[in-house]
């Protein structure tokens, strides 16, 4: 008889090959990281929340994409940053499982909402005259709810897949940040190879259906910003749309990137693909609230008024 035992806990890596002595700087970076996606993601929710003159359908996409942000930052860094400070990695399989849901449920929310954004952002300056009338608070609300619900189908899609594998061989080291589908596999007995291609399959749907209306959306409104770039506002608008862009890269490319060479032959140096992991995971984190939110006109006038108030002396 063979000596199989159900895996019960697991131990998260990080970096397979980091040395110690650079444990505590890289965790520090991970530290700084969250405070800042922290900082950055809750002061803008706050914002949005209390005041009552960004109670608009695009701040109302920002809101919730900012919390999916914080909340998957808070969910994951935490725990790899206690890794490398206090050197225990080690965490219960079912609390794995749980990161792995709210990885993919939150990844796709980001997808999702980044897509709504976009669209938003077309009939803004495809329609202006007409946005009111097409877009409304209320109906950003069903369109975020709907984000809601077909991200947690893609949540539960993976976490079902990885539950029809089999734990037993006693593996329990996860070379990564945190816990997702593609660590997981490592720790299975046996083929993977149909649920490698069920979670790909529906990785790529959820990230290449809202690619594609991202780009027409801002192929479009790049064509039309075309004819206006001799006027201010037109610069201005351009640019915007090109930082937008950017960060939508960021997100994107590595992302598919790895999706594909972990589908080939082609293997990365572990800690590279960790390093890959965590710049597409948790920069545009940080990025997107500075790019989409406090660098807007009203936000910034905010948070330059907030200031003014509380540098002015009191008169007494």
């Amino acid at each position: 008889m063979t000596n199989q035992s159900i895996t019960s806990e697991i131990v998260l890596v990080g970096f397979p090959s980091l040395p110690v002595r650079f444990y505590l700087p890289v965790s520090l970076i991970m530290f700084l990281v969250y405070i800042s996606s922290l900082s950055a993601n809750g002061t803008v929710i706050l914002l949005i929340i209390l005041k009552e003159s960004l109670h608009k359908p695009m701040y109302m996409a920002i809101a919730n994409l900012a919390a999916s942000d914080l909340l998957f930052d808070t969910i994951t860094l935490p725990k790899i940053i206690a890794t490398y400070w206090f050197e225990d990695g080690t965490m219960p399989f079912s609390a794995c499982l749980f990161q792995v849901f709210w990885v993919h449920f939150l990844g796709t929310l980001d997808a999702f909402i980044l897509m709504v954004m976009a669209m938003d952002r077309y009939i803004a300056i495809s329609r202006p005259l007409h946005y009111s009338t097409i877009i409304s608070n209320k109906q950003m609300v069903v369109a975020c709810t709907l984000c809601l619900f077909v991200s947690s189908i893609a949540g539960l899609i993976v976490i079902f897949m990885l539950l029809t594998l089999e734990f037993t061989c006693g593996r329990t080291r996860i070379n990564s940040c945190f816990c997702s589908s593609n660590s997981i596999y490592g720790l299975a007995c046996g083929d993977v190879t149909f649920v490698r291609r069920v979670v790909l399959g529906t990785a790529m749907v959820v990230l290449l259906l809202p690619l594609s209306f991202i780009v027409f959306s801002y192929t479009a409104i790049i064509w039309i910003l075309h004819s206006l770039t001799l006027l201010k506002n037109g610069q201005k608008a351009f640019y915007t749309c090109t930082t937008h862009l950017l960060v939508i890269a960021i997100y994107y490319i590595p992302r598919l990137f790895v999706y594909i060479t972990n589908q080939t032959k082609l293997i990365l140096n572990a800690d590279v693909n960790v390093l890959i992991l965590c710049l597409y995971t948790f920069l545009p984190h940080v990025a997107n609230p500075i790019i989409y939110c406090l660098w807007t006109k009203e936000i910034g006038q905010i948070i330059k008024t907030i200031l003014k108030r509380r540098t002015q002396p009191k008169i007494t």
